[in-house]
Protein backbone atom coordinates (compact mmCIF):
# COMPACT_ATOMS: atom_id res chain seq x y z
CA UNK A 1 0.00 0.00 0.00
CA UNK A 2 2.79 2.46 0.83
CA UNK A 3 0.31 5.05 2.09
CA UNK A 4 -0.24 6.06 5.69
CA UNK A 5 -3.64 7.77 5.39
CA UNK A 6 -6.16 7.05 2.64
CA UNK A 7 -9.60 8.63 2.24
CA UNK A 8 -12.17 6.75 0.13
CA UNK A 9 -15.24 8.80 -0.72
CA UNK A 10 -18.20 8.62 -3.05
CA UNK A 11 -21.98 8.32 -3.30
CA UNK A 12 -24.17 5.55 -1.92
CA UNK A 13 -23.82 1.99 -3.23
CA UNK A 14 -20.90 2.89 -5.50
CA UNK A 15 -18.28 0.47 -4.11
CA UNK A 16 -16.50 2.67 -1.52
CA UNK A 17 -16.37 0.01 1.17
CA UNK A 18 -15.34 -2.71 -1.27
CA UNK A 19 -12.47 -0.55 -2.55
CA UNK A 20 -11.36 0.30 0.98
CA UNK A 21 -11.49 -3.40 1.93
CA UNK A 22 -9.35 -4.26 -1.10
CA UNK A 23 -6.78 -1.63 -0.11
CA UNK A 24 -6.72 -2.95 3.45
CA UNK A 25 -6.37 -6.56 2.30
CA UNK A 26 -3.37 -5.58 0.16
CA UNK A 27 -1.71 -3.50 2.88
CA UNK A 28 0.39 -6.42 4.12
CA UNK A 29 -0.66 -5.59 7.68
CA UNK A 30 -3.13 -7.08 10.11
CA UNK A 31 -6.43 -5.27 9.66
CA UNK A 32 -8.65 -3.79 12.33
CA UNK A 33 -12.06 -2.89 10.97
CA UNK A 34 -13.76 -0.03 12.81
CA UNK A 35 -17.52 -0.21 12.38
CA UNK A 36 -19.12 3.11 13.29
CA UNK A 37 -22.74 2.01 12.89
CA UNK A 38 -24.98 1.64 15.89
CA UNK A 39 -26.83 -1.65 15.70
CA UNK A 40 -30.62 -1.41 15.94
CA UNK A 41 -32.14 -4.91 15.84
CA UNK A 42 -35.59 -3.41 15.15
CA UNK A 43 -34.36 -1.85 11.87
CA UNK A 44 -34.20 -4.91 9.62
CA UNK A 45 -32.98 -3.07 6.51
CA UNK A 46 -30.12 -1.47 8.48
CA UNK A 47 -29.26 -4.82 10.05
CA UNK A 48 -29.15 -6.41 6.57
CA UNK A 49 -26.68 -3.72 5.40
CA UNK A 50 -24.45 -4.40 8.40
CA UNK A 51 -24.59 -8.15 7.77
CA UNK A 52 -23.60 -7.71 4.09
CA UNK A 53 -20.53 -5.77 5.20
CA UNK A 54 -19.70 -8.40 7.83
CA UNK A 55 -19.99 -11.28 5.34
CA UNK A 56 -17.57 -9.59 2.91
CA UNK A 57 -14.79 -9.16 5.49
CA UNK A 58 -12.10 -11.80 5.96
CA UNK A 59 -12.50 -13.77 9.18
CA UNK A 60 -8.97 -12.90 10.35
CA UNK A 61 -9.82 -9.17 10.54
CA UNK A 62 -10.55 -7.87 14.00
CA UNK A 63 -13.73 -5.78 14.24
CA UNK A 64 -14.24 -2.94 16.71
CA UNK A 65 -17.64 -1.30 17.14
CA UNK A 66 -16.87 2.40 17.66
CA UNK A 67 -19.93 4.60 17.25
CA UNK A 68 -18.37 7.69 18.92
CA UNK A 69 -14.85 7.30 20.39
CA UNK A 70 -13.01 7.29 17.05
CA UNK A 71 -10.08 9.49 18.14
CA UNK A 72 -9.28 7.31 21.16
CA UNK A 73 -9.48 4.20 18.98
CA UNK A 74 -7.08 5.63 16.40
CA UNK A 75 -4.56 6.51 19.08
CA UNK A 76 -4.82 3.08 20.75
CA UNK A 77 -4.15 0.71 17.84
CA UNK A 78 -0.69 -0.80 17.26
CA UNK A 79 1.48 0.94 14.66
CA UNK A 80 1.95 -2.23 12.63
CA UNK A 81 -1.76 -2.47 11.74
CA UNK A 82 -4.06 -1.17 9.05
CA UNK A 83 -7.12 0.52 10.52
CA UNK A 84 -10.17 0.60 8.24
CA UNK A 85 -12.86 3.04 9.40
CA UNK A 86 -16.27 2.54 7.80
CA UNK A 87 -17.77 5.11 7.79
CA UNK A 88 -17.13 8.74 8.59
CA UNK A 89 -20.70 9.82 7.82
CA UNK A 90 -22.16 7.24 10.17
CA UNK A 91 -19.75 8.33 12.90
CA UNK A 92 -20.70 11.96 12.29
CA UNK A 93 -24.38 11.03 12.62
CA UNK A 94 -23.61 9.60 16.06
CA UNK A 95 -22.04 12.97 17.03
CA UNK A 96 -24.50 15.22 15.19
CA UNK A 97 -26.15 16.63 18.31
CA UNK A 98 -22.87 18.20 19.49
CA UNK A 99 -22.97 21.99 19.56
CA UNK A 100 -20.59 23.80 17.22
CA UNK A 101 -17.86 24.37 19.82
CA UNK A 102 -17.88 20.73 20.92
CA UNK A 103 -17.95 19.56 17.31
CA UNK A 104 -15.00 21.79 16.37
CA UNK A 105 -13.01 20.32 19.27
CA UNK A 106 -14.01 16.79 18.23
CA UNK A 107 -12.83 17.43 14.66
CA UNK A 108 -9.58 19.05 15.81
CA UNK A 109 -8.79 16.05 18.02
CA UNK A 110 -9.70 13.57 15.24
CA UNK A 111 -7.52 15.27 12.62
CA UNK A 112 -4.67 15.57 15.14
CA UNK A 113 -4.94 11.82 15.90
CA UNK A 114 -4.72 11.04 12.17
CA UNK A 115 -1.48 13.01 11.97
CA UNK A 116 -0.02 11.50 15.16
CA UNK A 117 -0.70 7.80 14.71
CA UNK A 118 1.86 5.48 13.15
CA UNK A 119 -0.64 2.93 11.84
CA UNK A 120 -2.01 2.86 8.31
CA UNK A 121 -5.56 4.25 8.18
CA UNK A 122 -8.19 3.92 5.47
CA UNK A 123 -11.31 6.02 6.04
CA UNK A 124 -14.55 5.55 4.10
CA UNK A 125 -16.70 8.69 3.78
CA UNK A 126 -19.93 9.45 2.02
CA UNK A 127 -20.39 12.33 -0.41
CA UNK A 128 -23.59 13.93 0.85
CA UNK A 129 -23.43 17.35 -0.75
CA UNK A 130 -24.01 16.53 -4.41
CA UNK A 131 -27.75 17.13 -4.31
CA UNK A 132 -30.04 19.89 -3.24
CA UNK A 133 -29.47 21.81 -0.02
CA UNK A 134 -31.54 20.01 2.64
CA UNK A 135 -34.66 21.90 3.68
CA UNK A 136 -34.17 21.14 7.37
CA UNK A 137 -31.41 22.35 9.74
CA UNK A 138 -30.19 18.89 10.83
CA UNK A 139 -29.71 17.81 7.23
CA UNK A 140 -27.77 20.97 6.41
CA UNK A 141 -25.62 20.56 9.54
CA UNK A 142 -24.82 16.95 8.58
CA UNK A 143 -23.99 17.83 4.97
CA UNK A 144 -21.85 20.83 5.87
CA UNK A 145 -19.98 19.08 8.67
CA UNK A 146 -19.24 16.02 6.53
CA UNK A 147 -18.04 18.12 3.59
CA UNK A 148 -15.76 20.18 5.80
CA UNK A 149 -14.41 17.11 7.61
CA UNK A 150 -13.64 15.16 4.43
CA UNK A 151 -11.89 18.22 3.03
CA UNK A 152 -9.69 18.49 6.12
CA UNK A 153 -8.84 14.78 6.04
CA UNK A 154 -8.28 14.86 2.29
CA UNK A 155 -5.75 17.67 2.73
CA UNK A 156 -3.52 15.47 4.94
CA UNK A 157 -4.19 12.14 3.23
CA UNK A 158 -1.60 10.42 1.07
CA UNK A 159 -4.34 9.28 -1.32
CA UNK A 160 -7.95 10.37 -1.83
CA UNK A 161 -10.06 8.00 -3.88
CA UNK A 162 -13.37 8.99 -5.40
CA UNK A 163 -15.34 5.81 -6.04
CA UNK A 164 -18.39 6.07 -8.27
CA UNK A 165 -20.22 3.61 -10.50
CA UNK A 166 -17.76 0.92 -9.39
CA UNK A 167 -14.62 2.80 -10.45
CA UNK A 168 -11.96 4.39 -8.23
CA UNK A 169 -10.03 7.53 -9.13
CA UNK A 170 -7.11 8.78 -7.05
CA UNK A 171 -7.83 12.50 -6.81
CA UNK A 172 -4.37 13.23 -5.40
CA UNK A 173 -2.94 12.08 -8.76
CA UNK A 174 -5.38 13.80 -11.12
CA UNK A 175 -6.84 16.63 -9.04
CA UNK A 176 -5.69 20.15 -8.32
CA UNK A 177 -5.74 20.97 -4.60
CA UNK A 178 -7.62 24.07 -3.48
CA UNK A 179 -5.62 26.41 -1.29
CA UNK A 180 -6.76 28.68 1.50
CA UNK A 181 -9.15 28.56 4.38
CA UNK A 182 -12.37 26.61 4.24
CA UNK A 183 -15.54 28.62 4.14
CA UNK A 184 -17.51 27.58 7.21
Amino acid sequence: MGKRLILVTGPARCGKSEWAEKLAAHSGKSVIYVATAQVDPTDHEWQARIERHQQRRPTNWKTLNVPVELTATILSVPQDTCLLVDSLGTWLTNCLEQDDDTWNTTVFELVKSLSKTGCHIIIVAEEAGWGVVPAYPTGRRFRDRLGSLTRQIGAIANAVYLVTAGYALNLKCIGIPLQGRLEE
